[in-house]
């Protein structure tokens, strides 16, 4: 996958989530059930009928690591050392560019909200570095 469809699928992910919060929010809201939705924070649902956010989360952020992360394949007779190298190698580059664009988000998100911006929203913000993105702002140079 490259860089630049990665940082679009981190900019997708967080925007998910943010949508994702908002309807657990909603319910909450229309319920006046306070604790609708909320999860153990290991996956389980607190049984009051609401979106488990966490878990929804995890299911958007699982797909991108089944995409992104290549499989690795080493040798039966490898050794544990030739097997670390094979998994460094091949993950190494795809995790880099994950949380190079989880940063770029989370600095960009940041900034926004140290100069007080509130005349966007967290999504806008995500938007206009989709924008960014695909205009090749952020493109690695040679």
């Amino acid at each position: 996958m490259e860089r630049s469809e990665v940082l679009k699928r981190v900019i997708g992910i967080l925007t998910e989530a943010q949508d994702i919060r908002r309807a657990v929010e909603d319910e909450r809201d229309a319920t006046g059930n306070e604790g609708a939705g909320v999860s153990d924070g290991a996956g389980a649902s607190d049984g009051a009928g609401g979106v488990d956010a966490v878990e929804a989360t995890a299911g958007v952020a699982s797909t991108l690591l089944n995409e992104m992360l290549p499989s690795i394949s080493v040798p039966a007779d490898a050794t544990p050392q030739q097997v670390a190298a094979a998994v460094a190698e091949a993950l190494g580059p795809a995790l880099h560019t994950m949380v190079s664009g989880f940063s770029l988000a989370f600095t960009s998100l940041a900034i926004a909200h140290d100069a007080g911006r509130t005349d966007v929203s967290a999504i806008e913000v995500l938007q206009e570095l989709a924008l960014e993105v695909e205009a090749g702002t952020y493109d690695e140079r040679p």
